[in-house]
């Protein structure tokens, strides 16, 4: 097939492509038609919003695109886009719930690890940069098997409904 793994536009190079259009707005630092999630999800029930834990300055709410199952985000109430213009109040609970995410995961699901950050700014990987959110990421022994490297695919074995269920029970419970 001419041009074929040549790198030329439109030539085939083996991956499965995920159209994900809807993303575009985060992209290109915009918000998505219905405003921020995270200034939206907790004016919500949290069984729609999939928020997990509320504190006072700060809410645990499910990764709504997960890298694991029980992917949580640590997010402040206030629309606030960099770290640094955190108040101190903010700060404090911000490490807190990071804390308490981490407890209430490895009692749900025994994870053996986790990777926690933030993504600040757009350039460095943040799909919200107008809104601060802290990635708590539960790792398992063997999460990287073949489905994600070989099959393009992540696969989760439970609802995030029922995560949320689980994780919002068991919080606080340390």
């Amino acid at each position: 097939m001419p041009g074929a793994g040549s790198g030329a536009p439109g030539s085939p190079d083996g991956l499965d492509r995920l159209w994900t259009p809807h993303r575009m707005a985060y992209i290109k630092g915009g918000s998505p038609a219905q405003g921020c999630p995270f200034d939206r999800a907790p004016h919500l029930p949290d069984e729609e919003s999939l928020v997990v834990a509320r504190g006072k300055v700060v809410y645990a709410v499910l990764n709504l695109y997960p890298y694991n199952l029980g992917h949580l985000l640590i997010c402040p109430y206030r629309h606030v886009a960099d770290y640094t213009d955190l108040t101190d109040e903010e700060t404090v609970e911000v490490a807190s719930f990071t804390q308490e995410a981490m407890r209430t995961v490895r009692r749900v699901s025994g994870a053996h690890g986790f990777n926690i950050g933030l993504n600040q700014g757009s350039v460095a990987g943040a799909g919200i940069a107008a809104h601060l959110h802290q990635h708590v990421v539960p790792r398992f022994g063997g999460d990287a098997n073949f489905m994600p490297i070989v099959g393009q695919t992540k696969v989760l074995p439970q609802l995030l409904t029922d995560t949320r269920v689980l994780l919002a029970e068991a919080w606080g419970d340390s």
